[in-house]
């Protein structure tokens, strides 16, 4: 099989094209063809050497695609079947193996594209909103990059629940998606002070929480966007990690909360992967739910990818198409 392999870390470049032998799948294991894979920006990191592994190495673990052979053990799957999973081994390739675990079924009315589109970014969205902080009618809330791809799905979700939602973005096109996926007031980051214009929104008062995946350039306006008693969910630092703080400065802004949420946490069992993955199914199935891809690129082009996503041009979700399909 075709496979991007990353011999030595640095620049986009550094995403080679190599022919690999066929992975076999271990005992409770599904080996997939893969037909759409998810980019994400951990892989960036592991490309640079922010994020050591072992080279070389296959970059990847969200893909969808069709079972092709089941290791022993395996309940619940049949070959032909379609999955998807943010938890696959090297998604930079034609074939990928998943614990059988970490796998869910693909609904006939979704497509393979969706899935992988939905997955990571969709359940990250999903536990902010219904988990890390359940938001609910009367609710206002603070989305940082809101035209990225949990930004745009986290907006509409936010909505779903009854929220009040305040979105930031760079561009006009940006602040349009955002605002057509549910977002309330758009602000322009890059003119306009967001925490100043949050206090204005708001009459003064603040938002209950923000979701920031920004991380640097936002912790401190983020946090004087809430409040008092408001939660700020640091999800994310795609502008670099934030510096040691003194925790007295969350007393002195109102008593906040702070957390610095993952998802796997908020997957501790297969019953909640479940159940997040069913529901972002049924909001896709049912028309409630857009997914956004922003961008596609042949599987041999994942240099291009990274370079697209790092650049914060793009809206929605990245995704690679291995060109066989």
């Amino acid at each position: 099989m075709k496979a991007i392999r990353v011999h030595e870390t640095g620049g986009p470049e550094v995403l080679k094209l190599d022919e690999l032998p066929d992975p076999t799948p271990g005992p409770g294991e599904l080996l997939v063809d893969l037909e759409a894979i998810g980019v994400n920006f951990i892989e960036i990191y592991q490309r640079e050497g922010a994020y050591s592994l072992p080279r070389p190495f296959t970059p990847g673990a969200e893909a969808a695609g069709i079972v092709r052979a089941l290791g022993a053990n395996v309940t619940g799957f049949r070959v032909g079947d379609r999955v998807v999973s943010q938890r696959m081994k090297g998604t930079y390739a034609e074939r990928a193996l998943v614990a059988a675990e970490f796998a869910v079924r693909i609904p006939d009315g979704v497509s393979s594209k969706v899935a992988a589109a939905v997955c990571l970014q969709g359940m990250t969205a999903h536990y902010l909103a219904t988990s890390t902080f359940p938001l609910a009618r009367g609710h206002k809330a603070l989305v940082q990059a809101a035209a990225g791809g949990v930004g745009l799905l986290l907006c509409q979700i936010a909505k779903k629940r009854g929220a009040f939602v305040i979105g930031t973005a760079s561009t006009e096109a940006k602040r349009k998606l955002a605002h057509g996926a549910g977002a309330d007031e758009m602000i322009d980051y890059t003119t306009e002070d967001f925490a100043a214009a949050t206090r204005r929104i708001t009459g003064n008062v603040g938002v209950h929480v923000v979701y920031d995946s920004v991380g640097k350039s936002t912790f401190d306006k983020s946090l004087d966007s809430l409040a008092k008693r408001g939660m700020m969910a640091l999800f994310g630092q795609s502008s670099g990690a934030v510096p040691p703080f003194d925790p007295q400065i969350l007393n002195r802004k109102g008593s906040l909360f702070l957390t610095r949420p993952t998802l796997n946490h908020y997957l501790a069992t297969r019953d909640e992967l479940l159940a997040r993955m069913n529901d972002l199914f049924a909001w896709v199935e049912s028309g409630e739910l857009s997914v956004r891809i922003g961008a596609e690129f042949p599987l041999e082009k994942a240099g291009d990818a990274h370079a697209a996503l790092a650049s914060r041009k793009t809206t929605g979700k990245v995704i690679l198409v291995p060109s066989r399909t």
